[in-house]
């Protein structure tokens, strides 16, 4: 097994992901089998219960493990399936080592970083069923900080017992200073130094601009920092996320990394995927408006996924899709037309809380009154319901458990359905974390319904995130008003997909399709989604 570890400096965000994920792509290409592993240096066991503002959107995996947004990446760009060995804190290391000490497995020795954390954390790289060739692990955060030095410490035990078989990509940026007309290597040579402290020289170095890199700027990032010259590889700003791998490709990153480990590749590189997409990127020219109503809007990697679920189905509509993001809180009955009159759609997305319910509410009413694609996801599909049962069935005080005590709950836990106000312990401690439906479930698809045109198929499996569910009570009701589930669990209790049969293009989902897109084969529901609201448009 090869070990691949790419690690950050000067400043986060510059893309550490993006890398990981195209050379990953990269090597899948040639025939090698492998794994991509998230590090991250962060004290919570997951990102569950942090804000989205904090830390951007919670992916979730097939196995229902809530982690880090990267794990999207890698699996958009690979199609390998993420799983929870794939997502390690500093929190689930921690926790899982103060476990083993209170069952006495340290058998009375003194338990610290060296070597207790640093064995774990290793442990916890090279844990795989699938006999892989290789193992890319990213480590979060940037060289220098405080968090992650267990890891880069666990890195250079690997490259010392392993040095044949590891090999570290180290990413920084290269700024470019306006008045002098220069780009300036300085802060790539003080991140190598920092690696250095930690006893590791970094093989390759991958560097971020958005100038071009001159052939002496290369030369003296090689010298300084003891590096190849064609092991200094640039990394431009491109228009989208999806050319990095071509552009990866033609600096030779992945020839590079082959010869290094000394890897056996089964086929010969082949591109094609990435540069047909290219193509179809080249013919979305025609606008769309798609305007997405939430609460974390301010940060758009809160919503990752949705916005690359969007762009995919976009791209293969043709069409350049413009998203309006609009901060829920802002809406209200007086301003509600004159926000969205410009839409061509209109999405609701996931979210926790009752900040900006209203406003939400206002804005599902608008689509659904005045005929505009709608889609609804998790939350969404929850206040899709309300939003009918309040205008629609005139149901007094119709509403969720979630957002306090209603005379009716269309929306509640599951418990609560079987006795009216039970009091609800989440668990022994009252935890949040990892109290929800989480991960893939199955979905059964009713006949000749809208869903039905949109999957062609009667079982699917999609990813849940969420605790509330539609109440099973209100059904009736609430269909023969007009509003119809067509997807349920196999027992028919949990409501899966609701559609307007009086509307053009009204859809709500308890899952999160988002979370299942892909550049090559965008998600059904958001591909008919963009393709209605273009039709809408030009109605």
């Amino acid at each position: 097994m090869k070990l691949i570890f790419v690690t950050g400096g000067v400043v986060s965000s510059l893309g550490k992901g993006i890398v990981t994920a195209s050379l990953a792509s990269l090597l899948r290409s040639r025939g090698i089998k492998l794994k991509i592993r998230k590090l991250d240096p962060y004290l919570n066991v997951d990102p569950g219960t942090m804000s989205p503002y904090q830390h951007g959107e919670v992916y979730v995996t097939d196995d229902g493990y809530e982690t880090d947004l990267d794990l999207g990446h890698y699996e958009r760009f690979t199609d390998i399936k993420c799983s929870k060995n794939d997502s390690i804190s500093s929190g689930k290391i921690y926790s899982t080592i103060l476990s083993k000490e209170r069952k006495g497995e340290y058998l009375g020795s003194t338990v610290q970083v060296i070597p207790h954390v640093t064995e774990e954390i290793k442990n916890s790289i090279k844990k795989s069923t699938n006999k892989d060739d290789v193992i890319i692990c990213e480590i979060g955060g940037t060289v220098g900080d405080i968090e992650s030095l267990p890891f880069l410490e666990a890195i250079r035990q690997f490259k010392n017992e392993r040095q044949l078989d590891t090999l570290l990509i180290h990413l920084t940026l290269l700024p470019y200073i306006e008045t002098s007309g220069e780009i300036k290597t300085k802060p790539t040579q003080h991140s190598v130094k920092e690696l250095l402290n930690a006893g590791i020289q970094p093989d390759i170095i991958v560097c971020r601009s958005n100038k071009k890199i001159k052939y002496e700027e290369i030369q003296k990032i090689s010298l300084f920092c003891n590096v190849a010259t064609n092991a200094v590889i640039p990394s431009y700003d491109v228009g989208s996320i999806y050319q990095v791998p071509s552009l990866l490709s033609k600096s030779k990153l992945d020839d590079l990394v082959i010869k290094n480990l000394n890897i056996k590749s089964t086929k010969k590189k082949d591109l094609s995927k990435w540069t047909n997409f290219e193509v179809l990127e080249s013919r979305a020219k025609e606008e769309l408006n798609i305007f997405i109503i939430g609460k974390y809007v301010h940060l758009k990697d809160s919503y990752k996924s949705l916005y690359e679920a969007i762009y995919h189905a976009g791209v293969h509509n043709k069409v350049n899709v413009k998203i309006k993001w609009i901060d829920s809180e802002t809406i209200n009955k007086k301003n509600v037309d004159e926000l969205l009159i410009k839409a061509a759609g209109i999405l609701i997305p996931g979210g926790f809380g009752n900040r900006g319910i209203s406003g939400k509410i206002e804005a599902i009413k608008y689509a659904r009154e005045n005929q505009i694609p709608f889609l609804g996801i998790c939350l969404g599909m929850q206040l899709s319901i309300i939003e009918f049962t309040k205008n629609v069935l005139k149901m007094k005080n119709s509403g969720s458990s979630e957002f306090g005590k209603h005379t009716n709950n269309v929306i509640s836990l599951m418990t609560e359905w079987s006795k009216k106000n039970q009091k609800v312990t989440r668990t022994k401690e009252n935890d949040l974390g990892a109290t929800m439906r989480l991960g893939s479930y199955p979905c059964y698809i009713k006949h000749k319904s809208l869903a039905s045109k949109i999957y062609k198929k009667k079982l699917i499996h999609e990813r849940h995130r969420h605790r509330y569910e539609v109440n099973p009570k209100y059904r009736s009701s609430i269909e023969k008003k007009g509003l119809v589930f067509s997807g349920f669990s196999k027992d028919k209790k949990l409501l899966e997909i609701i559609e307007n049969k009086n509307h053009k293009w009204f859809l709500g989902v308890q899952f999160h399709p988002e979370l299942k897109s892909k550049p090559f084969k965008p998600h059904p529901i958001f591909f008919s989604f963009i393709k209605n609201s273009l039709m809408n448009k030009n109605a």
